[in-house]
């Protein structure tokens, strides 16, 4: 039996048209920020607090871009069931908490930056 976890996440996007993407501590992965929804919150909600944890900015503006399921990136034998959004932020944006490393890529070429199952499936999806 498949364990799901669920989750909020963020496609944040420059001017240029790459994507933030990050990176926890003691893993080889990149993935998109956000997380676990905590008892009685939404996404928005769970989305600005992990964005302000995780990377130390502000949710602006939120746009659903749908539901996406795929095998998780760092837990064996669970898969990932998130809801992503395409978000606005504003502040400076820095690795925090359990956030090691980050990076702006290019969705269509994103290098040998190792991306989670997950970012795949989204990537596919972007709006161009």
């Amino acid at each position: 039996m498949t364990r799901t976890i669920d989750i909020v996440t963020a496609v944040i996007r420059d001017e240029a048209g790459r994507m933030l993407v990050v990176r926890k501590r003691g893993t080889a992965i990149f993935m998109k920020p956000g997380g676990k929804r905590e008892p009685g919150e939404d996404d928005l909600t769970t989305l600005a607090r992990e964005l302000d944890e995780e990377i130390g900015c502000r949710l602006v503006d939120a746009t659903l871009l749908g539901a996406f399921e795929a095998p998780a990136a760092n837990e064996p034998g669970f898969t990932v069931r998130a809801a992503a959004y395409l978000v606005t932020v504003e502040g400076q944006v820095a690795a925090r908490a359990e956030i090691e490393d980050l990076a702006w890529i290019d969705p269509a070429a994103p290098g040998d930056i190792v991306l989670a199952p997950l970012m795949r499936t989204v990537i596919s999806a972007l709006p161009s």
